[in-house]
């Protein structure tokens, strides 16, 4: 029997940690959560700095960071990979065969976005480039630009199964009852 994989997708502040975290505790899955494993690098290091400019990290710098977290892994959540089109499409060939894929596509317009990350600054919960605005807008438009791509196409990729989630009412918890009825 295969392990479950569980991509959570969606824009900045749509909740994808939040709900992660909230599956984790329920259904006791494995996390990999990409930005914390690249926000704990270094911030002389290459990768941190690429970061700190708001822009997405290679592909090649990615890839053996996601296969040594998912080798080892059983059930799982990803949570920030894929966010291109070469990530989605190398996940699912690499990893079809061995996890039965889920992407729960959170679906948030971005004025909800911003409002969320404004909120969680307000509320001491920040990230250090959330309080940027312009790494913010940076940051958005390559969700728009270059993650929404990877999404459209595994709304259709073979061996996946695709929700998409309306996660816009202002109490979680509706929200994430919605996602576990997706996931259902």
């Amino acid at each position: 029997m295969k392990s479950k994989m569980i991509l959570m997708m969606g824009g900045q502040g749509v909740g994808k940690g939040t709900h992660a975290r909230r599956l984790i505790a329920r259904d006791g899955y494995g996390y990999v959560e990409t930005g914390a494993i690249l926000r704990g690098l270094p911030p002389e290091s290459p990768v941190a700095q690429i970061m700190a400019r708001g822009e997405l990290v290679p592909d090649a710098d990615l890839f053996d960071v996601i296969a040594a977290e998912l080798d080892k892994s059983g059930d799982v959540i990803l949570d920030g990979f894929p966010r291109t089109l070469g990530q989605a499409q190398w996940l699912v060939q690499k990893y079809v065969d061995k996890f039965d894929i889920r992407v729960i596509y959170m679906d948030v317009p971005e004025d909800i976005m911003l409002a969320r990350i404004e909120k969680r600054i307000r509320e001491g919960g920040g990230r250090a480039d959330d309080a940027d605005a312009a790494i913010v807008r940076r940051r958005l438009d390559a969700f728009w630009k270059t993650t929404m791509p990877a999404i459209e196409w595994l709304r259709n990729a073979p061996g996946v199964k695709f929700a998409d989630v309306d996660v816009t009412n202002e109490n979680p918890d509706v929200n994430f009852e919605r996602i576990s009825a997706a996931l259902s």
